[in-house]
């Protein structure tokens, strides 16, 4: 599947160096797939969110405010901490379809390119306007283009960048190394049966 443009309301989630054990508490990577590990997304630090802080803040993933989002926000250092691919499946599976930060941890942003889960960075001025624009206006819808380099959201527009092997694999579809085998499987089959350690059995 090609991936260039993407475009959805979207989530910020404050604060520098938010941990894959933060996104995804340790005791779920026991699980033999992946399937619900969306329902225990910042599982911890969003039990008893519902109500609201002393202030009456909710956590961004209890805010129904951004209910239905399909972009995150998040600023610096994102997904970092252990290597779980547990964090980016359960975020996938969330409904995200992109992710904008200033940074990214490089374990995150490979196991989150494997399942073609883009992870686009900005300065961080432009994601703090972002932010500041979807907390004023959750319907706001922003508008990705791996293409063209571009975010663009309500009259604002600013530089997005990913390494260039990113950008290449998701706009033609070469992240999906498993639907680039189904759509040749014959060859596949082919290539398999000529090789004796798969076929002379």
């Amino acid at each position: 599947m090609k991936i260039s443009r993407i475009e959805g309301t979207a989530l910020p989630m404050r604060g520098d160096d938010i941990d894959t054990d933060r996104i995804m508490p340790a005791r779920y990577l026991r699980a033999i797939t992946f399937e619900g590990l969306e329902r225990h997304l910042f599982e911890d630090e969003r039990a008893g969110s519902e109500a609201g802080d002393r202030a009456g803040r909710r956590h961004p993933f209890d805010d129904p405010r951004f209910g239905g989002a399909s972009i995150l926000l998040v600023n610096r250092n994102f997904g970092s901490g252990s290597s779980r691919e547990h964090a980016p499946q359960a975020l996938q599976r969330a409904g995200f379809r992109a992710i904008v930060g200033e940074s990214f941890a490089e374990i995150f942003f490979g196991n989150s390119l494997m399942i073609g889960l883009p992870c686009v960075t900005a300065s961080p001025d432009e994601v703090h306007e972002l932010m500041e624009r979807v907390e004023a206006r959750p319907d706001l819808r922003l508008r990705i283009d791996l293409e063209a380099g571009t975010c663009e959201m309500d009259g604002f527009r600013c530089a997005i960048t990913l390494p260039g092997h990113a950008r290449a694999a998701l706009v033609t579809g070469t992240w999906d190394t498993t639907g680039m085998l189904r759509e040749k499987y014959e060859e596949v089959d082919q290539v398999a049966a000529r090789l004796p350690y798969v076929a002379g059995f």
